[in-house]
């Protein structure tokens, strides 16, 4: 357990919370650096050529291969801030 942990679950349960739906890019980028604070580079099957949703979400959690979970849980914590959370 990381000094992360806490905040980047807080900012987790605050984003649920927001007034307003962030547009799909800035959901994939919360999506992709939530998994990468929470799972690590990512895993598994790319998703088939008609999950477009299942390869978008794969191909934006793969960007940030590499990022320390860390930092993911920082940048995570200060989108959900800018979003007003």
């Amino acid at each position: 357990m990381t000094d992360m942990d806490n905040p980047f679950e807080q900012a987790a349960a605050a984003v649920k919370t927001l007034e307003e739906r962030p547009d799909n890019d800035t959901l994939l980028r919360l999506y992709a650096l939530y998994k990468q604070g929470s799972e690590g580079d990512v895993s598994g099957e790319r998703p088939g050529f008609f999950d477009f949703v299942g390869a978008a979400k794969y191909e934006a959690w793969e960007r940030l291969k590499g990022t320390d979970s860390d930092d993911a849980k920082r940048q995570y914590i200060e989108l959900v801030r800018q979003l007003g959370a």
